[in-house]
């Protein structure tokens, strides 16, 4: 089967000064679930590693894109990311962690690996793109994934695929809660 291809829609705010992410920190705290990812700036040498560029964090009704090479004072997002009451749906969380607790200092709590959900009940593909197409019936493009997520000004494109893949890991946590895969405290 075919499915159609799908992208996020809704409002994306790119967040590029400490005083925008202070300010919406304090509001996704009081978000009960949220869909997360990270991007990196892709490594073309051997040997050579980047630190993560960008945060997605997808609300009810704004996907965030904070921008970590632009923004100096990271303390609000380290609590939050930290904070174990709010859930952080995405899929292969482990090296998003690995690579964001050296920066912010801080290890990310309330974390849900939708990829080791649906592995645990089965599902043999589990990255995002497939588990998309699986429980949501919709195909989500990879295009930007390589491309320089440290660039000050991302372009429309890139802006689009990081709000996808948060607000799209954010539905999956959704439909695994309604599945009773995982609980939703």
């Amino acid at each position: 089967m075919r499915y159609p291809v799908r992208h996020y829609e809704g409002a994306v705010e790119v967040i590029n000064s400490d005083e925008r992410l202070a300010t919406i920190c304090t509001r996704l705290r009081a978000e009960p679930y949220l869909g997360f990812d990270t991007e990196t700036k892709p490594s073309f040498r051997r040997g050579q590693v980047h630190p993560p560029a960008l945060v997605q964090l997808a609300a009810r009704d704004v996907v965030y894109l904070i921008q970590l090479s632009v923004v100096s004072h990271l303390v609000p997002l380290a609590e939050l990311l930290g904070n174990e009451a709010v859930v952080k749906a995405g899929v292969a969380l482990e090296q998003d962690v690995a690579a964001l607790t050296p920066v912010l200092s801080v290890r990310p709590a309330g974390l849900v690996d939708l990829g080791a959900v649906a592995q645990r009940h089965g599902v043999k593909q589990s990255g995002l793109r497939n588990l998309t197409a699986l429980f949501l019936g919709f195909r989500i493009t990879k295009g930007p994934r390589t491309s320089n997520w440290a660039r000050r000004q991302l372009s429309p494109a890139q802006i689009r695929y990081a709000a996808t893949d948060a607000w799209v890991s954010r539905l999956l946590y959704e439909h695994f809660c309604e599945r009773g895969w995982v609980r939703r405290d």
